[in-house]
């Protein structure tokens, strides 16, 4: 797996979950596995098929994100210019359209969550602002349409 970005919080996060899902969610589908085992007949048990299915989604996702880990480059905050849109900012933005303002922070891929104002660097409107700087007008073309943003405040 190719390197990828993240912030020290997004690495930390990451590593949680894998441990949650190696610890906790193991031990609660070996317990399910076990139980439906008890009920007899595998070959048409459903609960058993589950079971198993459940099992195996949870190692896929155990094995993508020891993955992620271990190709994992941290950003550190101060390395990072506060005058420039990069990975690791908080952006305050004015829609120029709407007269609404709002916050996103770049983040890798990774780490994107857009109920927590995360955007991915990757998506139209993360790449649209990189490299931009305050009072910079950005329109970014998106399957929506076009939005015209005004960058007011770029911070770290």
């Amino acid at each position: 797996m190719s390197e990828i970005y993240l912030t020290k919080n997004g690495y930390q996060k990451l590593a949680e979950e894998l441990e949650y899902l190696k610890k906790v969610k193991r031990r609660e589908i070996s317990k399910a596995i076990g139980a439906a085992r008890a009920h007899g007949d595998i070959s048409e048990n459903a609960d058993y098929d589950a079971a198993k299915d459940a099992q195996g989604y949870n190692e896929k996702k155990i094995a993508e994100l020891e993955a992620k880990l271990a190709g994992a480059r941290i950003i550190e905050d101060e390395s990072i210019p506060s005058d420039q849109v990069l990975i690791g900012a908080t952006v305050r933005l004015k829609d120029l359209d709407t007269d609404d303002e709002f916050e996103y922070i770049l983040v890798a891929e990774a780490e994107a969550d857009y109920a927590e104002g995360k955007i991915s660097i990757n998506s139209p409107v993360g790449s649209g602002l990189l490299n931009h700087k305050e009072n910079d007008i950005v329109e970014i073309t998106v399957p929506a349409g076009l939005l015209k943003y005004k960058i007011i405040k770029i911070s770290r």
